[in-house]
């Protein structure tokens, strides 16, 4: 039995040198929402909650939990970390219709159940990816540089190699002169076994996605994974059959697709090759633990979507452990490449890349703790709850 007995809030801002530039806009800085929650007992587990954009959104989210959210979870006990998750999500389901922040009140759940999750496997004393189903301590993950921005790509992709990385993930939808050189440029520069992903951001409306598809496939072979929201989540169905018939690269999303029917109607409709859900997005483990089984089960990747700090990264990592040695899965984590001050220090001890992957620990929970100190320079809240 769970009782929410205490909940803390962190949120942390980190100016950082080079912005994050996509299609819809650039990140100058790290948000970062931070949950503690403990039980009757005085165990504890963490989570993390997306808040990587707008700037706003951090604070937004800080208020829900302490205004709405936080004052009906305090004090309610569960068998289980799902059984809490379904109950909360019907009991703000009003609140998040009313508000017109499906969205945000979606995330704020999905970091108090990555949290009870971790709380439950410390207190069993086993590690996330056990109690996740998966028995066998995991092979080292592969991972991706994710976020290099569309200026200086080629040379960000060497600087990401001489770190470690084999795979990268470049912003595209922009210009698409621009795009295309910087996709020819880089793929001929890569080296054996290394592999390119390339990520619109929703960037592109049917006729520029449909462009786009066709002057890649103009290039011929290249050695792409996958073309990441080359359209915006809510466009006709008709619109991302008609890509994916015309791409000869799968399609991928499900960073911004919200609840279990939108996910199981993704699977089934079978336009994107890539299912890519965001632990702190929507869902947190008891959401999309089904979402990437199901995904596999029906021939798809499971490659969880993540940008932010260290806390979501090992979540996503031991979601991703436990699915992929279940039916053939083969996916890969997505590894913030780019200037993060939060990522290492809120998720102590933090993995170095060996050969490009990702290695999990046998701690309990998620096996790591923030270091509060280190990271107290760019503390901004901390707000305390009871029951």
């Amino acid at each position: 039995m769970i009782e929410i007995a205490r909940v803390d809030i962190y949120h942390f801002s980190a100016p950082i040198k080079e912005p994050i530039v996509t299609s819809f806009g650039a990140i100058t800085a790290r948000n970062n929402v931070l949950l503690r929650v403990e039980d009757q007992d005085g165990a504890h587990g963490w989570g993390e909650i997306w808040a990587s954009f707008p700037p706003c959104g951090a604070e937004n989210k800080v208020r829900l939990l302490e205004s709405i959210v936080l004052p009906t979870a305090l004090g309610r006990s569960y068998e289980s970390p799902t059984e809490a998750w379904h109950d909360l999500t019907r009991l703000m389901r009003r609140h998040a219709l009313q508000s017109a922040e499906p969205g945000p009140f979606a995330a704020c759940l999905a970091g108090i159940d990555v949290a009870l999750w971790d709380l439950a496997a410390r207190k069993a004393g086993v590690p996330l990816w056990r109690a996740l189903g998966r028995e066998s301590m995991p092979d080292p993950l592969p991972a991706y540089a994710s976020n290099l921005n569309p200026a200086g790509a080629p040379e960000m992709v060497a600087r990401c190699r001489a770190r470690g990385y084999r795979a990268f993930k470049v912003k595209v939808a922009f210009n698409l002169a621009s795009d295309l050189e910087n996709i020819r440029t880089i793929a001929e520069g890569l080296g054996e076994g290394e592999r390119l992903m390339l990520d619109a951001n929703q960037g592109w409306d049917i006729a520029g996605a449909r462009s786009a598809i066709l002057a890649m496939d103009a290039f011929g072979d290249l050695p792409l994974d996958w073309i990441e929201e080359p359209l915006c989540v809510d466009d006709p169905i008709e619109y991302w059959a008609e890509l994916a018939r015309l791409s000869a690269v799968p399609l991928a999303g499900g960073e911004n697709i919200l609840g279990e029917a939108a996910f199981n109607d993704a699977i089934d409709l079978g336009h994107l090759g890539v299912i890519q859900p965001d632990i702190s997005k929507w869902g947190g483990f008891s959401g999309c633990l089904p979402v990437a089984r199901r995904a596999i089960a029906a021939g798809r990747r499971y490659c969880p979507h993540w940008l932010n700090a260290g806390i979501g990264l090992h979540a996503s990592a031991h979601l991703l452990s436990a699915v992929s040695d279940v039916g053939g899965g083969t996916g890969v984590l997505e590894h913030d490449a780019l200037e993060n001050p939060l990522q290492a220090p809120l998720a102590e001890p933090f993995p170095a890349l060996v050969d490009g992957c990702f290695q999990l620990s046998d701690r309990p929970g998620l096996g790591v703790e923030p270091d509060m100190e280190a990271a107290a320079q760019w503390l901004q809240c901390h707000i305390e709850t009871t029951a």
